[in-house]
């Protein structure tokens, strides 16, 4: 009896460990598969490489793990991605770069806050608003663009998404200051602890005082800005505003974060785990590419990963 119980707790331990760690195992298996299969794979260029291409995909990725742990999904983030870039490319495009960089983060927020604000007074499913709100801002995007692309030749906008400091790509560094913040916001201040709270059981989060409205305000409003950031960047790194693109960018992210072990139940998460699980499907990719996988086949794969626990 004794020694049954003492299996069973191991297997319950087991389990445990493999839930909250099991992403850096999965990672660390692949990059060490890699590393002995190309020689190509561990040179900086190529490593570079993977966290300059996860940075757009991990800024949504870290904002959307706070919507899911509420309880919450944010469909609109691709929208928004594309409608900030476009704002910001029109306005460069006159001259303006300082202030369509700023528009860009302003409008994004804006669009997030009447998320929020829509999901909370009407008390709506965040998944059907945000998806109903993603095709009228797409909507809203073409009209602003007229379906043509915005050519920004101004070589100050390329700065963002194009140049680099220390020999290292300007956008690690904002992934790396965005990680950083959303991971103060969830791991060590009270909105955190709301968070947690809210996806937990937001009516038990409510009775003891925590004002569950604001809290989902303000995670909408924080996806709105990564959404706006990272449209942002890639609109930088290609001198171009268009209202397609950022088609897939909320699905990637939030199958990145489910990767990464957020329970889409909500209630449980974090950020670390994420970024996990953003640079373990980057590396996917990358190691597909590097031994000349068939991109029949890279479809197929790619299919299968997003299935992945």
């Amino acid at each position: 009896m004794e020694i049954a119980q003492r299996k069973k707790f191991d297997f319950t331990k087991l389990q445990v460990i493999l839930r909250n760690y099991g992403i850096i195992l999965a990672f660390s298996l692949l990059f060490l598969i890699l590393a002995f299969s190309s020689p190509a794979f561990l040179t900086y260029r190529n490593l570079h490489n993977i966290i300059d291409q996860s940075a757009e995909v991990g800024i949504v990725a870290c904002a959307m793990t706070l919507a899911i742990i509420s309880g919450n999904f944010d469909l609109s983030v691709g929208a928004i991605f594309a409608f900030s870039g476009c704002i910001a490319a029109i306005i460069a495009a006159k001259g303006y770069v300082g202030f369509a960089l700023l528009a860009g983060i302003v409008s994004g927020l804006i669009l997030g806050i009447m998320n929020g604000l829509i999901i909370t007074k009407f008390r709506a499913n965040s998944f059907i608003v945000t998806l109903a709100t993603g095709y009228i801002i797409r909507g809203l995007a073409m009209i602003l663009t007229g379906g043509r692309l915005i050519i920004v030749n101004d070589p100050v906008f390329s700065i963002l998404g194009q140049s680099s400091f220390l020999g290292i790509k300007i956008p690690i560094f904002i992934l790396i200051i965005w990680i950083s913040i959303t991971w103060i916001l969830l791991g060590r201040t009270t909105f955190g602890r709301a968070v947690y709270a809210i996806g937990g059981n937001p009516e038990a989060a409510r009775l003891s005082g925590i004002n569950v409205d604001r809290t989902k305000i303000i995670i909408f409003g924080i996806n709105g800005i990564s959404a706006a950031l990272a449209g942002l960047i890639t609109v930088s790194r290609i001198s171009q505003g268009q209202a397609d693109i950022g088609s897939l960018v909320d699905l990637q992210a939030i199958s990145r974060v489910v990767i990464g072990g957020t329970s889409i139940a909500g209630g449980e998460g974090t950020i670390w785990r994420t970024v996990f699980g953003v640079l373990l499907m980057r590396l996917m990719t990358n190691g597909f590419n590097i031994l000349n996988v068939s991109p029949f086949y890279q479809r197929v794969l790619g299919a299968c990963k997003t299935m992945l626990p």
